[in-house]
């Protein structure tokens, strides 16, 4: 099923999010739900905030697309990031360690349209839970490690645009307060740019 994604004011993405105690039938239907809705749009993750439920849940899949948008390309990934099995479900995520500094531009499914350079680890070691509330960690570097940090920030009602410098970050939230999101008009045969495609998370 899509889900709506909730987009910047809504105030459900600016609260914490509560962590999953019980792993049944209804955290595994979410994550199926999470997932086709990140698909449907588009994007590379998605946390469960967006789609207004604040449990402690994210979904992703940073793999590269071909034209008719199947995630098969690894070429283009690191080693770590390859070896990570996607879309990636992550429950109680948590970060237990990070090293280096990377910039990426991002943007976010929830800020649609708007992109900004954030500084984060360039590689993270994430402890989680599956569907099945079995623990694992993911050890990786590149886009997949960003996303992750970045999904793990709506988590705690964090947006991407909360890393941007006070005068930037509020000149954006106060364009989006008066004016909305550009509608982008798509043409048919229009293909989404990579930028696109990498950055809404």
């Amino acid at each position: 099923m899509i889900m709506k994604i909730l987009t910047f004011p809504d105030p459900k993405l600016r609260e914490v999010s509560q962590p999953v105690e019980t792993f049944g039938p209804e955290i595994k239907k979410l994550s199926e739900d999470m997932i086709e809705t990140m698909y449907h749009a588009n994007g590379i993750g998605l946390a469960a905030p967006q789609v207004g439920e604040l449990v402690r849940m994210v979904v992703i899949d940073t793999r590269p697309k071909d034209e008719k948008g199947r995630r098969y390309k690894y070429e283009e990934m690191s080693e770590m990031e390859a070896a990570v099995k996607q879309p990636l479900i992550l429950i109680n995520p948590e970060i237990v360690k990070g090293e280096g500094k990377t910039t990426f531009d991002e943007g976010c499914l929830s800020i649609p349209g708007y992109f900004e350079t954030v500084e984060r680890f360039n590689y993270i070691e994430m402890k989680a839970f599956d569907v099945n509330g079995k623990e694992f960690v993911v050890k990786t570097d590149g886009l997949l490690a960003i996303c992750m940090q970045h999904e793990l920030d709506h988590l705690e009602g964090t947006l991407f645009l909360d890393h941007l410098s006070f005068v930037k970050g509020n000149k954006i939230k106060n364009q989006i307060k008066k004016y909305g999101y550009p509608v982008k008009e798509k043409k048919e045969g229009d293909a989404t740019t990579a930028d696109e495609e990498k950055c809404e998370v």
